[in-house]
């Protein structure tokens, strides 16, 4: 009787192991059959398990449970509404953003109206490149789009997910500095990053080539635009490091480096120095390819900043968008002290930034790219309110394919299969079915983000202004957005 019921089980345990491996609907339990079941009961009581024991929703960084919550939820299609109320502290919390509604908001359209639209369209206001007549020039069809993410440090079927996702919701793929991979070219629009190893368009001493760059852009007609790093978030000043352990042979070809060390690009570019030198680089290759092409960098000293906005003032010479990365972005590895003390974070960096392209009267000129943990409507209104038009979303999106916070990113033994090279975890990945959760994750932040616009009584949530947004603190004041970072508000209300 016992071995039979021994037998039996065993039996049992079998079929659910095939069940798993041959499922796609959750990486997890592909990658690790039977035992991964228990990730999904403990998520699913888990909830009543934190009364007692462990932390509360808001606790764990980088993102909450309640946002990670969110995120599942939403790129699942499933109900992502919170019941019970709040349970953030809303007196005691300093910083805390209150949105300031309107007493007369506008009609949002539901399924079954006639107006409404499922994509939640939600285009950016300005058109990429027209200031300064690129021949090229395109007004991006989401506000809302996919942040650099490098094949290499991301597998083959995460990046193939992301662009299948972006070309399903509308919006644009940068590819990180990791060149333009095969997994690129799954029909999603691109925004090409060059960093300071210039994969793509490299020399073979490692030097930037002009020619290669335009061979890469005539034969993608899905490249729309390029950027070019300067620096990120996670790695300030530090420059990419690809560890030894996740270059592949297709990595390096695609790369053009060895397999055999690390992949460090350089701290600075070799192409140009200076602000000149950025503004000349910027404008030969906009000549040469006809593409917008724009800057991405975290904030540190001001002077850069400064200079760059007088130089584009008095030569109409310029970058057509600036991509401004907070010090909470992370998607790179790299050493504590960089993650964790350099740079501005994202608020206070961009005000400053956006302040002096102000001042010199030139905003107008450049579409602003925010970027660092702002893939949450709330965050992404206080971005559109101090000056963004557009918004770059990446550990989000991560989030979106699967991704758990197990935060081995750097290790390549990532359980989800998003940020690894190895092939048993990689395959857990489904990237047909990952692209539809992507795309319903966009759908749902730019859903969110209307919602909110209308329920100020405005259309676009670029319209709701820095006015409309407070800051609380710890002695029941508050302070508008406008006022703690020095925003000049249209229409005070």
């Amino acid at each position: 009787m016992a071995v039979e019921i021994l037998a039996g089980v065993v039996l049992v345990i079998v079929g659910i192991a095939v069940h798993d491996l041959l499922q796609r609907q959750h990486t997890i339990l592909r990658n690790f059959p039977v035992i991964g079941h228990l990730r999904y009961l403990l998520e699913a009581i888990g909830p009543e398990l934190r009364q007692y024991i462990v932390t509360d929703n808001d606790e764990e960084r980088p993102f909450t449970r309640d946002q990670r919550s969110w995120v599942y939820a939403s790129a699942k299609e499933q109900n992502n509404y919170f019941g019970f109320g709040t349970d953030n502290e809303l007196e005691q919390s300093p910083g805390y953003l209150i949105i300031r509604h309107s007493a007369f908001p506008l009609h949002s359209p539901h399924p079954g109206d006639p107006d409404h639209d499922p994509q939640y369209p939600l285009p950016c206001r300005k058109r990429l490149g027209e200031a300064r007549g690129r021949a090229k020039a395109f007004c991006p069809t989401s506000v809302i789009n996919v942040s650099a993410m490098s094949y290499g440090a991301l597998s083959g079927k995460a990046i193939e997910a992301l662009n299948r996702g972006s070309r399903l919701a509308g919006c644009l793929h940068n590819t990180g500095e990791g060149g333009v991979s095969p997994y690129h070219l799954s029909g999603g629009d691109l925004m090409w990053q060059i960093g300071t190893g210039y994969f793509g368009c490299r020399k073979l001493e490692g030097g930037f080539s002009m020619e290669k760059l335009c061979e890469t852009v005539e034969s993608h007609a899905c490249i729309r635009a390029i950027e070019i790093k300067l620096s990120q978030g996670a790695k300030p000043g530090a420059g990419g490091i690809l560890p030894q352990a996740k270059i592949t042979p297709e990595i390096a070809t695609i790369r053009g480096v060895p397999m055999d060390r690390d992949v460090i690009s350089p701290a600075g570019h070799s192409a140009f120095s200076g602000v000149d030198g950025l503004l000349d680089f910027v404008e030969q290759i906009a000549d040469e390819t006809g593409l917008p092409v724009g800057i991405k960098s975290a904030v540190g000293q001001l002077d850069f900043w400064r200079q760059l906005a007088q130089r584009m003032r008095a030569t109409g010479r310029g970058v057509d968008f600036i991509t401004v990365d907070g010090a909470e972005g992370g998607t790179g590895a790299a050493p504590l002290v960089f993650s964790d003390s350099v740079a501005m974070p994202f608020k206070q960096g961009f005000s400053e930034v956006h302040g002096i392209f102000c001042q010199q009267g030139i905003a107008d000129q450049v579409v602003f790219i925010g970027s660092g943990r702002l893939g949450f409507p709330a965050a992404a209104i206080m971005a559109f309110a101090l000056g963004c038009d557009m918004v770059a979303v990446a550990r989000e999106a991560m989030l979106a394919l699967g991704c758990i916070q197990a935060q081995r990113c750097h290790t390549n033994r990532c359980p989800t299969g998003v940020a690894t090279q190895k092939r048993w975890l990689a395959r857990g990945l489904d990237p047909a079915l990952k692209s539809v959760r992507l795309a319903h994750y966009i759908r749902a932040l730019r859903k969110d983000l209307l919602s909110v616009a209308h329920a100020c009584g405005v259309e676009h949530p670029a319209d709701i202004g820095p006015h409309r947004l407070e800051l609380l603190d710890d002695h029941f004041g508050h302070r508008s957005v406008a006022e703690v970072f020095g925003i000049e508000p249209a229409n005070p209300m």
